[in-house]
């Protein structure tokens, strides 16, 4: 009961639900969410990459520049929105896209929008 209320919990503070969980994610995916975790006990190795952030060094050198094509799409409800100057000064970035709804599970709660997102990135990249 433990593991389905943490994740529960993170559902509902970084989903664009107004509070209303299900009114976003069906109690079905949420259910199929917390119990793959549970099955194969991964909750520990998706955790690590907000533990390692919290606790180790920066993996890009300040002077290092990421050349490959790069995309960001910022949901309204994500946990961070890093200013787009930023990005730009360590990544190449050829589309930035503000979305209108959803959070940290854009693909659960805005998957068309996510998908034409990807679309129109990779479009001239082809």
């Amino acid at each position: 009961m433990g593991l389905l209320a943490w994740i529960l919990e993170k559902f509902r503070a970084w989903t664009d639900c107004g509070g209303d969980v299900l009114s976003r994610i069906s109690r079905d995916t949420l259910l199929t969410n917390v119990t793959i975790y549970w099955v194969t006990g991964a909750i520990n190795s998706s955790l690590w990459p907000y533990y390692w952030r919290r606790h180790g060094k920066w993996p890009i050198a300040r002077d290092q520049r990421i050349v490959v094509p790069t995309a960001h799409a910022s949901f309204p409800k994500e946990i961070l929105h890093p200013p787009r100057a930023w990005a730009e000064r360590v990544y190449d970035i050829r589309r930035w896209t503000t979305m209108k709804s959803g959070g940290h599970f854009a693909a659960l709660e805005e998957p068309a929008a996510l998908a034409a997102d990807i679309t129109e990135f990779f479009r001239p990249l082809r």
